[in-house]
């Protein structure tokens, strides 16, 4: 299975439709599966009554500078169909989910905040649509598994992906915690698991997958100068098209073949060695420690050093001078 990749450009456009689109450019130039954005209206994600914190003097005047306007909804989704990548959204209202199945998505994500409430997930969990869903913050298995149940009442039969994720903006690198989606994947077989990461880097995800995670969401940005809450800690466009590379690296290097002999390894076959007549060895002769060694190369038509015990103590069907390759027939 190829990792599914989301490029998060989130609140990123800046309220700019061209940024919006410029975007979506950069994910589908870099190899991204989906590009994704939020759907948000300040007055419906935080109270009123919201304290000074974050160093956000006015909160809800913050938010409302990065939601993206409904009525660029349709042409953001027309232009992602029209140069092939998905269009994915976070949704933080039951208006944005509606807006959001109106538009025919093929699936939604839940932020990792939102994951811990679960009137939200449940809300969410009725457009019976795929589910990608950020671990909440502090998030353990019993709170994993809290998830999962939220969306089972919901849904008979569910297709979630859990994305192990730090909720902290940026993640240290010693707080990723990877070997997370090794225990998330035992606990929970029945559900795909995936990484959103938050660091400043972008060596994360494709250890993640090398980890045996099926989903990356990574948050990018045009540039990491531009003034807003999400550019500071998102890779710029280079770096984008650098991680899908070591991701899809990292597919390639853990991929299992059914064939014990690679490919590549083909060519070097005859590296291995034959059973080779040590000495002389007349036609009748048994077949000793004394007579046979091993040697490279191995040949279309000489003996596998591996039957070199299986022909010793039989009898030799015809004459070898030293150094000559042993007949596969003799075994």
């Amino acid at each position: 299975m190829n990792t599914f990749i989301i490029g998060e450009a989130g609140a990123n456009h800046n309220g700019n439709f061209k940024q919006a689109i410029a975007l979506i450019d950069v994910a589908k130039s870099a190899g991204a599966d989906a590009v994704k954005f939020q759907i948000h209206k300040a007055e419906t994600l935080y109270s009123k009554n919201t304290p000074k914190f974050a160093g956000h003097s006015n909160l809800l005047e913050m938010m409302k500078e990065i939601e993206i306007p409904k009525k660029w909804l349709k042409n953001i989704k027309q232009y992602c169909d029209d140069i092939g990548i998905e269009f994915m959204a976070t949704p933080f209202d039951e208006s944005a989910v509606e807006d959001l199945v109106n538009l025919g998505v093929k699936r939604i994500k839940i932020a990792g905040f939102e994951s811990t409430d679960p009137r939200f997930v449940k809300m969410v969990s009725c457009t019976n649509l795929p589910l990608i869903i950020s671990a909440g913050i502090g998030s353990n298995l019993e709170s994993i598994g809290n998830i999962v149940s939220w969306v089972k009442e919901e849904q008979s039969n569910p297709d979630i992906t859990v994305l192990h994720c730090n909720n902290a903006y940026p993640t240290p690198n010693k707080d990723v915690n990877l070997n997370r989606v090794d225990i998330i994947k035992n606990k929970y077989p029945e559900i795909k698991v995936g990484l959103s990461d938050h660091t400043e880097g972008i060596i994360a995800p494709s250890l993640a997958v090398a980890k045996g995670a099926v989903c990356i969401e990574k948050h990018y940005t045009m540039s990491r100068l531009l003034p807003g809450p999400d550019h500071s800690f998102a890779v710029e466009p280079k770096e984008l098209h650098e991680m899908i590379k070591l991701i899809r690296t990292a597919e390639d290097i853990c991929r299992d073949t059914d064939s014990l002999l690679t490919e590549s390894e083909n060519k070097f076959s005859k590296g291995m060695r034959s059973v080779i007549a040590a000495k002389e060895i007349k036609r009748g002769e048994i077949f000793s420690v004394n007579n046979l060694t091993t040697k490279r190369p191995l040949l279309d038509n000489s003996l596998h050093s591996l039957h070199y015990y299986d022909i010793l103590g039989k009898q030799s069907t015809r004459d070898y001078n030293a150094d000559d390759f042993i007949s596969p027939e003799e075994k």
